[in-house]
């Protein structure tokens, strides 16, 4: 053999063995690992290398993780090597760096962290539409997992739906088929952008102010959606289809999630949807849980809220009504009303009260999630109507739940009388709020069979709220005894 085709051989080899370890798959630069038994989670790699074992180590603050120096974790065969890191604790952002045969990294994933993931899910309310101004900033310890599926820090707007990973929420063109944005198209709708703040941001800011615990986000709403949108009998269609893109997202994240926030029912609004919203809003609730495999999914939601239009007022009343009353049939479920909110719009919440929203979210995650937390713990869920008693020309109308005590800025306002038929009766003149009551001063009697609600009709103004700034429900009617 010639000397100089020995010399190249003896380069291949000495090249081909030296071939650094690098990560090709499992992790990703921000991914959130959702955290399991005993607050700890696993991260899956693999990646190519020279035969031989293959070493990883965590660094946290600049330097190797308590318990995760460099240790083996691994074997390459045929350039090819997969590994999982067992036990790492809740926290972050983490660097995880790997290499093969000793010496410095060769490849690593930045900005990891082990928290809780929530899904994002519901229609233009929980996408965002409020204006991009003033919005909840970034957090080093949220992340999210864009439309596009790809992990990255969080940051308002959340939701992208022009060129999601996923059909169903792609816009249609001129001959009404779905078409991902693109390009300079898409870069021009990006740059344009003067909406998109929504309450997942501010949620997962303050669930981390409160637990310290990562959070990760999963967008997945799509504005102007119905239950029939969202159906779960369409989960075989895939990214073709609300409910399959969600199952779909999920599932590439890690198969598991700490919960889902949902706000959607503005679409159900009307007199053909109204009637079966409740069934369609338990069955898919079930449906989430039993496709996760976690049974005791925690589920919170927002009841909807004001909307400045005259049209389907009994329905919109119906729809809060049965969201309402979905707590006590849905286990392991919580309702964060918005009636008290302002809007940017006829019918969207602006963004200073979408960050009051998020943080009511959160409260009510916080109770549910993390029992031994002592600050959540002693959280409520909010004020929820108990009775309306009437003696002496006084409407007492009792509360469970609150915080505190009632409050309203100025002169407490929402509540009505209203005839067995459904008229409204103007009878009260006064209120005065005490503790977890509210007294409501009638003037005049009270016709037979006269029901109390509270934020009757679509654009009504209710004020009542607790210490911690959970709000009164839109509720009724509600017997008068």
């Amino acid at each position: 053999m010639r000397l100089s085709a020995v010399l190249t051989a003896f380069a291949f080899v000495s090249v081909s063995f030296a071939q650094p370890a690098r990560i090709t798959g499992g992790a990703a630069d921000y991914q959130v690992f959702q955290r399991g038994s005993g607050d700890r989670a696993g991260i899956a790699l693999e990646g190519t290398a020279a035969s031989g074992p293959v070493e990883a180590r965590l660094v946290l603050r600049g330097v190797s993780a308590p318990g995760f120096d460099w240790k083996a974790v691994g074997k390459a065969q045929g350039g090819k090597w997969s590994a999982r890191l067992e036990g790492v604790p809740v926290g972050g952002p983490y660097t995880l760096e790997v290499r093969a045969g000793g010496g410095e990294a060769t490849d690593r994933v930045a900005g990891l962290l082990v928290g809780d993931l929530w899904v994002l899910a519901g229609q233009s309310n929980m996408e965002g539409v409020g204006d991009l101004l003033d919005v909840q900033p970034p957090n080093g310890l949220v992340n999210s997992f864009d439309q596009t599926d790809r992990w990255g820090i969080a940051e308002e707007p959340l939701h992208r739906l022009a060129d999601a990973a996923d059909r169903v929420h792609w816009r249609r063109n001129q001959q009404k088929e779905p078409e991902k944005l693109a390009g300079a198209e898409l870069q021009k709708y990006i740059a344009g952008r003067k909406k998109g703040a929504g309450l997942g941001l501010p949620f997962a800011a303050e669930m981390v102010r409160r637990t310290g615990v990562p959070v990760g986000l999963l967008p997945c709403a799509h504005g102007g959606t119905s239950m029939d949108q969202w159906d779960p009998a369409l989960r075989d269609k895939g990214g073709d289809s609300l409910y399959g893109a969600t199952v779909r997202r999920v599932r590439l994240a890690g198969g598991k999630v700490t919960g889902i926030l949902w706000y959607q029912g503005e679409s159900d609004a009307n007199p053909k949807a109204a009637p079966v919203f409740q069934q369609k809003f338990e069955r898919l609730v079930a449906s989430f849980r039993s496709d996760f495999s976690q049974p005791d999914l925690p589920f919170y939601y927002v009841q909807i809220g004001r909307h400045v239009s005259a049209s389907n007022v009994a329905e919109w009343n119906a729809v809060q009504e049965m969201q309402r009353n979905a707590e006590t049939t849905i286990p392991r479920s919580g309702m964060a009303p918005a009636v008290d909110f302002t809007l940017d719009d006829g019918i969207h919440v602006g963004v200073q009260d979408l960050k009051r929203l998020g943080a009511r979210l959160a409260r009510l995650a916080c109770h549910g999630v993390f029992p031994n937390n002592a600050e959540c713990a002693a959280l409520e869920r909010g004020p929820r109507p108990v009775s309306a008693r009437f003696e002496n020309g006084i409407l007492r109308v009792e509360f469970s739940q609150v915080n505190g005590r009632l409050r309203a800025e100025g002169r407490p306002a929402g509540f009505s009388i209203h005839a067995a038929g459904g008229e409204p009766q103007a009878l009260i003149y006064k209120i005065r709020l005490e503790g977890s009551a509210a007294l409501l001063y009638i003037g005049g009697k009270l016709p037979e069979g006269a029901t109390l609600r509270y934020g009757a009709g679509k654009d009504p103004y209710c004020n009542l709220r607790d210490a911690a700034d959970m709000a009164v429900p839109v509720f009724g009617p509600l017997a008068i005894q």
